[in-house]
């Protein structure tokens, strides 16, 4: 009994000094990379063409082309006068959508 409860010291003393403990973390700042405009873009036009429905995002078309306009303006172009034309006719989404997609 006497050698159980020297082993249980034994192991407790051992343990208290390896706690998990060691000090305070520090805390890192990590930056993320700022989304891509076009990549976002061509995810939405993607979703249409593949039959998605035009839903809410509709009301962020403005937003997104402008987005896009400031990194690539030619594009950006392209991008809002197709982006409007969904808009104006949701039903012409798919069509609409594949023929921008081939020209991003």
């Amino acid at each position: 009994m006497k050698r159980l409860l020297l082993a249980a010291v034994c192991a407790a003393s051992l343990a208290v000094p390896l706690g998990c403990n060691r000090g305070t973390p520090t805390v890192e700042s990590v930056q993320a990379p700022a989304p891509d405009p076009l990549a976002e873009a061509k995810a939405i036009l993607t979703n249409y063409a593949k039959g998605r429905p035009v839903t809410s995002e509709a009301g962020s078309f403005a937003d997104l082309a402008q987005r896009v306009k400031d990194k690539d303006p030619a594009k950006g172009e392209l991008l809002d006068k197709g982006l409007q034309s969904i808009k104006a006719n949701p039903a012409s989404a798919r069509s609409k959508a594949t023929e921008l997609l081939k020209k991003l």
